[in-house]
């Protein structure tokens, strides 16, 4: 059987593994859906290469969080600061109007605006499944788009809905994607519902819960044995009582922030959920949250971080506080956007670094545009520099999703035909009015 084979040449490549070398000039090849080197000077002669001269070649970043159902209501709601008007609006108003094919489209867009921004893997927080056949459209369109993913099935959050079909749909899933080799693959958005988390824990289900600590607590019963592990996700985390932090630890799940959503809500606070993950030795990462006031795209969610980390932990010092966390570095925002989100998907072992043996999902970015050069710090150029434009080319897999600069295989005027018509369809059916310059 014929390898087929890809090599990057000569370009910065930043590797975040660090057993394999960062290097100023480098290569990295690719056989088949793997990395199969990363050195000075590799040579395959039957190698499709792509020159990589003045880009950074890195493993492509990793969008731990984002509610990929969303797409059609892009910036529908940007100032909004109240978690329950938000979800009147997008859940009871819009959602509940919601066709397989809304789901379909808005899933989609999500999915190539994340691959259009360097983004390999993201965690689907879908918690909109209001039927198998939404669940169907939206992992129809995560496999058609080339991307990685994890989708996240939970019910819906509106009154409408219903959820019968759920936990029983997922053995159904599990059947279907999570194979070895699948590159989409489905967990649970359980939140706190004990039951539904026994059937998830039968099917080696990831589960993932939002946790503001003001909002909810976690029960007593959710001690016992087993139910607490890697296999969980808690997002935001925000104001968390110190007890409950250290069961989480203890416990060793995964925990997901979004800093620029936490933000807007008013989640967090000067204790900083990143920072309380980061004092108990666990490796938090990042994600998007939503389309409803921002883009998909990760660098805002780095610079975010590394801003607001520095303002928490100084106005804690300036207040007198002693033993106050060292202020952030550049090289600890990339890690949770790639490896650290890598790990909360159970994927740390496939991708989130260039390592050979691992899934070939890689970015190559531009350093030649006028907000970048000249290249001084690589790891604090790809955070505080890069943007969407920036992303020359996106492989996931081994296939490429993107080269120079343009997604492949996309009709980008159709797609946007397609998406404004499912919105002007949710906006109709809803008798929501938003106008344009609100």
């Amino acid at each position: 059987m014929t390898v087929r084979r890809t090599l990057f040449k000569g370009g910065t490549i930043l590797t975040l593994d660090a057993s394999v070398p960062d290097l100023v000039c480098g290569d990295v090849l690719i056989e088949d859906d793997r990395i199969a080197a990363v050195g000075e000077n590799l040579s395959a002669d039957d190698a499709q290469v792509i020159d990589a001269r003045g880009h950074i070649v890195m493993p492509g970043l990793v969008d731990a969080h984002h509610h990929m159902w969303l797409g059609a209501m892009r910036r529908l709601m940007p100032n909004v600061d109240d978690l329950f008007v938000y979800i009147d609006v997008v859940a009871e108003t819009l959602g509940a109007h919601y066709r397989p094919l809304d789901m379909y489209l808005s899933t989609r867009l999500t999915a190539l605006a994340c691959l259009d921004a360097g983004i390999t893997t993201v965690i689907d927080a879908c918690h909109s499944s209001r039927s198998p056949a939404h669940t169907d459209a939206a992992l129809d369109a995560l496999q058609e788009s080339g991307i990685r993913a994890l989708h996240m099935v939970g019910a819906a959050m509106d009154k409408q809905a219903s959820s019968d079909h759920l936990p029983g749909d997922l053995a159904r899933l599990a059947s279907r994607w999570n194979h070895a080799g699948s590159r989409v693959q489905v967990g649970l958005f359980g939140q706190l519902n004990l039951a539904w988390w026994r059937v998830a824990r039968e099917l080696d289900m990831r589960i993932l819960t939002e946790f503001i600590g003001d909002l909810a607590q976690l029960p007593a019963e959710f001690a016992e044995a087993g139910l607490l592990g890697p296999h969980n996700i808690f997002n935001h985390c925000t104001r968390v009582p110190a007890h409950t932090w250290q069961q989480l630890a203890d416990a060793g799940v995964n925990i997901t922030v979004n800093p620029r959503s936490d933000a807007l809500f008013g989640f967090d606070d000067d204790s900083f959920a990143w920072q309380q993950a980061v004092d108990r030795g666990m490796t938090p990462a990042l994600g998007i949250d939503l389309d409803t006031a921002f883009g998909s795209d990760l660098f805002g969610e780095m610079q975010a971080l590394f801003n607001q980390q520095r303002s928490a932990m100084r106005y804690r010092r300036f207040r007198g506080e002693s033993d106050v966390p060292a202020p952030i570095s550049v090289e600890a925002v990339l890690r949770s956007a790639t490896i650290n989100g890598a790990r909360a998907a159970g994927l740390e072992q496939q991708t989130g670094t260039l390592t050979p043996g691992k899934q070939a999902d890689v970015i190559m970015l531009r350093t030649d545009g006028i907000g970048v050069f000249p290249l001084t710090s690589v790891t604090a150029t790809v955070v505080q520099a890069v943007q969407r434009a920036d992303v020359d080319t996106v492989m996931v897999a081994g296939e490429l999703r993107k080269r120079h600069g343009q997604l492949l295989n996309v009709d980008v005027a159709q797609l946007n035909a397609e998406i404004t018509a499912s919105r002007d369809y949710l906006l109709n059916a809803s008798g929501y009015h938003h106008p344009l310059f609100a």
